[in-house]
């Protein structure tokens, strides 16, 4: 049985409670992240920590009073729960005033909630669909405006993964105007030529820690990179596609709507950079 952390303490997942009033619960108040955690260790901590800082900042939500120990915190579940290679899921809401209410409770009073919990990966960098590729469908993007903020509302991505599983597909990208914005839970990407290419930082896509490191890692590598919008048909006409999350690392994708992507399987770039990002990863993992 899972050792989780609510509100300062740690407990059996079967004794962890929230109040039925919590604004998570009743109006998706909320903001979470996730960190990978490889032999052990957490993969991009300090992003992660820095990512969840500014969500918090852009919803004027309080910090948990336990802001500062969260490294000390995350380690623990990691020890309590003999964590290997797996995931580590934290969650903070605006909390709970006893009432709902669309007005945001007093914050001088109401404390938010921090909720943790660990899933465990064996062999979570060796997931054989990279070395096959995913699959993916377009759909529309339906999504409120500030997708840059990690909050819990994931019904429409969660509809998304869905609506891919119903087209025998692995997962959605969802477009906007006639441009790819992201995936259901991913960042997207493109490759042509010799050239990366995927949507620049705005309102529009959230901000992906392992973006950033693909991004870093792909220009010391002397890869080129274009941050710019690219539409679902210039992506059918690409040489590779692929995604990054904390999860999926970098992941393939060689096909998109039924049309094979380049060779329609992983492709050098994609390859490349999902070792050079799992070995630099480990190697800077605390």
């Amino acid at each position: 049985m899972r050792t989780v952390y609510v509100n300062g303490d740690y407990l059996p997942e079967t004794e962890a409670r929230v109040s039925i009033f919590d604004r998570g619960f009743l109006m998706a108040d909320g903001v979470y992240e996730v960190t990978s955690v490889l032999g052990g260790k957490l993969i991009d901590f300090a992003g992660h920590i820095a990512r969840l800082e500014r969500s918090l900042r852009e919803l004027d939500m309080k910090k948990p009073a336990v802001f500062d120990d969260l490294l000390e915190i995350h380690r623990e579940l990691v020890r309590l729960n003999g964590i290997g290679d797996g995931l580590i899921y934290l969650q903070v809401t605006r909390g709970s005033d006893g009432d709902r209410d669309f007005v945001f409770p007093d914050p001088e009073t109401t404390e938010p909630t921090l909720v943790l919990f660990t899933q465990s990966k064996p062999g979570l960098a060796d997931n054989p669909a990279a070395r096959r590729g995913i699959k993916v469908i377009g759909i529309e993007d339906i999504r409120w405006g500030r997708r840059d903020i990690k909050t819990v509302q994931l019904l429409y991505p969660s509809m998304g993964k869905m609506m891919a599983q119903k087209a025998g597909a692995d997962d959605a990208w969802m477009i906007e105007d006639g441009h790819v914005t992201e995936g259901t839970s991913n960042n997207a990407y493109i490759v042509k030529g010799n050239r990366i290419v995927t949507r620049q930082l705005s309102h529009d896509i959230l901000h992906g820690i392992t973006r950033a490191a693909v991004l870093r890692m792909a220009r010391e590598a002397q890869m080129q990179v274009e941050e710019r919008a690219f539409s679902i048909d210039e992506a059918k006409a690409a040489d590779e596609a692929f995604v990054t999350s904390a999860s999926a690392f970098v992941m393939p994708v060689v096909e998109i709507d039924g049309v094979a992507i380049g060779e329609g399987r992983p492709g050098p770039v994609a390859t490349r950079l999902r070792e050079i990002y799992l070995e630099e990863s480990r190697k800077a993992a605390i």
